[in-house]
């Protein structure tokens, strides 16, 4: 259904209409709110292009090869073995679809494995139960509440830290072959 591959320039086209689209960047990064005009988007996803620390990977159609979001870990430290999650899924008409299950348990295959994190973390804002229901079938657990964290459609909510441990990741892998 979706697979993963590195960004290019020519990627960027799609976030001009995603990150215009109020409904598509409500729970995403606070930085959307502040940038709209193709000269801004241009100069965000140019730097997000040049990080060679973080995983960023574009999630594809398979079927037409079409760009419907990204996802990868960032601030990734080599001392802790540990980074945060993030996701976007752009296209609206795709959400609910469980693309973003699929998108999370190859990225956590990735970080575990290719990367040898033992720590995957990741903050939701409570309202997105969408994305809190994701997480939670990959495994991440709830650990913390950020109080009042995030201002969106005019009043405050809170926000929830995540995370999933190498050994659980491990243990769901091994008791889904079990069955």
């Amino acid at each position: 259904m979706i697979t993963l591959k590195t960004l290019s320039k020519k990627d960027i086209f799609p976030f001009y209409d995603w990150i215009n689209d109020d409904d598509v960047i409500k729970y995403s990064l606070s930085l959307f709110r502040k940038i709209n005009t193709e000269k801004e988007i241009e100069n965000w996803y140019s730097e997000l292009l040049k990080n060679e620390k973080d995983i960023t990977l574009g999630i594809f159609l398979e079927s037409t090869n079409e760009l419907i979001g990204y996802a990868g870990i960032c601030d990734i430290s080599e001392t802790n073995k540990s980074g945060e999650y993030y996701i976007f899924i752009g296209e609206k008409k795709l959400w609910g679809k469980g693309i973003g299950t699929k998108v999370t348990e190859q990225i956590l295959k990735i970080g575990f494995v290719d990367k040898k994190l033992n720590r995957i973390m990741l903050t939701v804002s409570e309202p997105n139960i969408g994305g809190l229901k994701a997480y939670e079938k990959s495994g991440f657990k709830i650990e913390g509440r950020l109080r009042e964290a995030s201002f969106r459609d005019n009043g405050f909510h809170d926000k929830l830290i995540m995370s999933i441990l190498k050994s659980e990741w491990k243990e769901r892998k091994t008791t889904a072959n079990k069955t």
